[in-house]
């Protein structure tokens, strides 16, 4: 008898268990792998973009466009979800074509969606932002290098803010909605935080550049609190996909 409850106590934990461990879906790592291993090794060698919708924290599926010269219109999509390939097609390029730019250099990735999902949570606790879910895009920037793109959403779907973080160096080059006390339209760039900083400091506008300066100042500070994270969820991809 005394085995019997202890088996149906067990039986119950592990029902209550279940729904927890099914909300740990594969990272954008493991999607790419995926594709190596199941679809064609060198594709992982041509993505060009990958994204994932409303994660929480990881999505349940990954988009992946892949650069193929045999394919109809240039480019190949794949989807994975759970370690499958569950989607395959060569759409017109036409159809996709606000989504493209250049091949990811593999080498350059050292941020998983785990640890990208990791440093903008570090982030929106810093300015006092909450979410629920977070949408993914991992592509290249203007000059070559790849950027995760972190768009958080509130939980009735409203946007929360964006975050774009170096998938190379973990470096914050651009944020949207944070520091702002709610202001989603407040927009902080890497690129010309110093030209705008010196131009505030020759213009009279008082309260505003206030304002500026301290969404500026915790911008700066957020930036140095993520590289420091970023060396503990650290991960190459290079040494990801050899690692089986």
């Amino acid at each position: 008898m005394h085995y019997f409850c202890m088996s149906k106590r067990l039986l119950a934990l592990l029902m209550l268990a279940t729904p927890v461990f099914a909300q740990e879906h594969p990272t954008a790592y493991q999607a790419l792998r995926t594709v190596g291993t199941q679809l064609n090794r060198d594709f992982v060698d041509h993505v060009i973009l990958i994204s994932g919708s409303s994660g929480d924290p990881q999505p349940e599926t990954w988009r992946i466009l892949l650069d193929d010269p045999k394919a109809g219109g240039g480019v190949r999509e794949v989807e994975v979800s759970n370690g499958k390939i569950i989607s395959e097609r060569t759409p017109l390029r036409s159809a996709v074509e606000g989504s493209l730019g250049a091949t990811i250099d593999t080498a350059k990735l050292n941020l998983d969606s785990s640890g990208a999902y990791t440093l903008a949570q570090q982030t929106a606790e810093k300015s006092h932002v909450t979410f629920a879910t977070a949408d993914y895009t991992l592509r290249v920037d203007a000059r070559g290098n790849p950027i995760w793109i972190i768009a958080l959403q509130r939980q009735g779907g409203d946007p929360a803010g964006t975050i774009y973080i170096g998938a190379n160096h973990g470096s914050i080059t651009r944020t949207e909605g944070f520091f702002s006390g709610g202001d989603r339209t407040a927009v902080v760039d890497a690129q010309t935080e110093e030209s705008d900083s010196e131009d505030a400091d020759t213009d009279d506008h008082g309260d505003q550049n206030t304002v500026q300066g301290r969404i500026k100042h915790a911008f700066h500070q957020a930036g140095n609190d993520v590289k420091h994270t970023f060396f503990k969820v650290r991960r190459s991809f290079v040494d990801f996909f050899q690692d089986k």
